[in-house]
């Protein structure tokens, strides 16, 4: 998908307004984060859990993956949550970003229209799905998905890209007939009974990674102490969303826009749905993901992961818990 020349025009102007702020507010380092209204990104909530010394955190909200994508580009962000396989292809155009944490594991859906008459995977054949970004952990996982149920994604499905708070409403609308996308928005359709969950990515692919923390070399090389303040606080808020997940539902209302009990519905039926535990990036995992594209045929390349990973700082915050 490419953005419109409005909107790079637009972006443009807030890369250059954002850059012409100081790094620094007082004795503060400024970190502009961007992020999604989805719960994978629901760590952002550090922001009003705790105060961070020496730390402005500044969540930065999007609507889309382009637009977060050219913000970063821009350099109008410092770190963006980014779709583990976006993350990877800017890297691999030169965007000099590193991965410092994972946002999450698990925390996606394939639902279904609640009066589509689809109640098994092979009951999707002719149907249009939509998935957020062709580099998503979800085009993945839909490979994945149909491939194993002998459906091949190219010919038995019709594949759309669609902004993920646009889902819920055209599948309520029979625009489409399913997606696959990051939680609130199965939840939502669910407690707004016009969709039905078809499929949980826990058991598409049990513990995946999807959206990952991605910060600027720059930023990294000129405050690491500020970075491991910032890591260090969303690691310590994965693990009190996971302790109460009620409070954390109550907080997200500022950050996500959903409902908490919308939020609570995916924090706990079932836990498993999306979990905040393990947030190392861990070779393993992105090799996993890296392999995926190039064999489904949506990447034709791979990147060098050890020159992409940064765990220096989610290894740090795991031993200070």
């Amino acid at each position: 998908m490419t953005l419109n020349n409005h909107l790079r025009r637009v972006l443009a102007g807030l890369a250059a307004l954002l850059l012409a702020v100081p790094a620094l507010a007082g004795d503060r380092v400024v970190l502009r984060i961007g992020y999604l209204p989805i719960t994978d990104h629901l760590t952002v909530i550090a922001r009003a859990q705790e105060p961070l010394p020496g730390v402005d955190f500044q969540p930065v909200k999007f609507g889309s993956w382009p637009e977060v994508s050219e913000a970063l580009k821009a350099g109008a962000l410092d770190g963006a949550f980014l779709l583990a396989p976006i993350g990877l292809t800017l890297r691999q155009k030169g965007v000099p970003l590193r991965a410092v944490l994972l946002g999450h594991r698990n925390g996606s859906v394939l639902t279904v229209r609640a009066d589509g008459n689809v109640w098994q995977v092979k009951d999707l054949r002719g149907r249009t799905i939509a998935i957020p970004n062709r580099f998503s952990t979800h085009n993945i996982l839909l490979h994945r998905l149909l491939r194993s149920n002998g459906l091949d994604p190219e010919r038995d499905v019709k594949v759309i890209e669609l902004a993920p708070p646009e889902m819920v409403n055209a599948l309520a609308t029979r625009r489409i007939d399913a997606f696959i996308v990051a939680e609130p928005f199965g939840a939502q359709a669910e407690l707004q009974k016009v969709g039905r969950v078809l499929a949980y990515s826990k058991d598409i692919w049990p513990d995946h990674v999807c959206c990952v923390l991605n910060l600027r070399q720059d930023v990294i090389d000129r405050h690491p102490e500020a970075v491991q303040t910032l890591v260090s606080a969303l690691v310590r808020t994965g693990h009190g969303i996971t302790r109460d997940p009620a409070v954390a539902a109550a907080v997200s209302k500022a950050f996500l826009g959903q409902k908490p009990e919308i939020v609570l519905h995916v924090l706990t039926q079932p836990r498993d749905r999306v979990t905040y535990e393990r947030l190392r990036p861990e070779f393993k995992d992105f090799q996993a993901i890296q392999e995926a594209l190039v064999e489904y045929g949506i990447k034709a390349d791979r990147l060098d992961l050890k020159a992409y990973l940064d765990d220096r700082f989610a290894r740090q915050a795991e031993n200070q818990k």
